[in-house]
């Protein structure tokens, strides 16, 4: 999906965004993440991304098991931008908004701010290729991530649209299966950190690989 913002390279994006903490969720380059705000903190920063032109809000894992502090726990040093693409007010004090992934960064450092919202400042050349549409997405095994998928749909009961998926470039099945996973934070963060698509397919098809190794020898339900 194109957004209405022309990114030629991660110089074009800003130095300090706001960040959105919230574990076990996962935005990915040109992937859609909708998200109901309703915390006036967070309000607050959708109204400033909007005021300030960027519509951009980086999303975070919290890693609470390096955290000290409940209401303000350790951030991961990876996260990715997403730019509002779609905004709606509820009528009952909420903000319906849909973010598209532009590129992932690296946390340079948390600022001391009096935003009732986090800020970092970040890094966005590690992950300049992610301004590139389908790169590397030649190099997925698509049709062992095919069979994988097949296999997680048959013991979860679960269907999909087929025709979407068999139509859906690498690029788009990789991350939208990567996002909906539901798999917990650790893993969510290892694909989104993964060095390229290729490997975050990997990751993707291991860790389901052993959700349903465990099914199988155990019983257990295993990650819902």
């Amino acid at each position: 999906m194109p957004i209405n913002a022309d990114y030629r390279g991660p110089a074009d994006l800003p130095e300090v965004i706001p960040v959105f903490p919230l574990p076990g969720a996962l935005l990915l380059p040109r992937g859609q993440m909708p998200l109901n705000i309703f915390e006036m903190r967070y309000l607050a920063m959708v109204d400033d991304a909007l005021r300030d032109g960027h519509r951009l809000i980086g999303m975070i894992q919290p890693d609470l098991t390096h955290s000290a502090s409940e209401d303000k726990p350790e951030l991961f040093h990876v996260g990715c931008a997403g730019r509002i693409t779609q905004f709606a007010e509820s009528g009952d004090g909420r903000y319906i908004l849909e973010l598209t992934g532009v590129s992932r960064f690296k946390v340079v450092e948390e600022l001391t701010v009096l935003t009732p919202y986090r800020q970092c400042k970040v890094d966005f050349f590690a992950y300049a290729d992610d301004l590139t549409a389908r790169k590397g997405e030649d190099e997925v095994d698509r049709k062992r991530l095919l069979e994988v998928l097949t296999d997680f749909l048959k013991v979860n009961n679960l269907k999909v649209d087929w025709n979407g998926i068999e139509n859906a470039p690498n690029e788009a099945l990789v991350n939208a299966l990567a996002m909906m996973s539901p798999y917990g934070p650790p893993e969510k963060q290892a694909m989104l950190e993964a060095a390229d698509l290729k490997t975050r397919a990997e990751i993707l098809i291991a860790v389901t690989e052993m959700d349903l190794a465990k099914k199988r020898t155990s019983g257990d339900p295993g990650l819902q």
